[in-house]
């Protein structure tokens, strides 16, 4: 049944019967299609050499001028980074040496107001130290004219106590007189 279904359908094509020789193999065509041949390759290489090919090649000049410059311009901006990175060392670098002179300025001025202020401290104990030197020794000239008197006086008690009786200023006044000679 399903040859009788082939045999039917290559009939009503128009195809050869079974057994009959592959057209393209017949010789009786090979003119026409060595004909068919020419025309379909020229036409091909015609569309392919007017329209594919200058359009590809215009594609392809396109991006190799797109690469090119899009590598021209990557070594540009390679460049700008390295010179921003050399003008960015020399401006740390500056930065650096002017930060050190201003510290160096700053410990130089604080160690003149240190100084000076030593100096002022210094000074101000030196008088606070001639002052009460001063004062020790008036007080203490002070205390020593009061050492007379007092002991003076003392010396009278003494002797009133022991004796009975009063001394007589003079005889005391010689007496304390050769003992501060001593």
């Amino acid at each position: 049944m399903a040859l009788s279904f082939i045999g039917a359908a290559q009939a009503a094509t128009g195809a050869p019967a079974p057994g009959g020789s592959f057209p393209p193999f017949d010789a009786s065509t090979f003119a026409g299609q060595l004909f068919w041949l020419a025309v379909t390759f020229g036409a091909t290489y015609w569309l392919m050499s007017k329209i594919a090919v200058p359009r590809v090649s215009e594609i392809i000049a396109d991006r190799r001028a797109r690469i090119a410059a899009d590598l021209q311009q990557a070594a540009n901006a390679q460049k700008s980074a390295e010179d921003a990175a050399k003008a960015f060392d020399a401006e740390l670098n500056a930065a650096k040496v002017n930060a050190q002179a201003i510290a160096q300025s700053a410990r130089d001025a604080a160690n003149k107001q240190s100084e000076a202020k030593r100096h002022q401290v210094e000074s101000d104990l030196s008088a606070k130290l001639q002052s009460a030197e001063t004062a020790i020794a008036a007080t203490k000239t002070k205390a020593m004219a009061n050492v007379e008197g007092i002991a003076r006086d003392a010396a009278a008690a003494i002797v009133e106590r022991l004796s009975g009786s009063a001394p007589q200023s003079g005889l005391i006044d010689t007496a304390l007189s050769a003992l501060s000679k001593k």
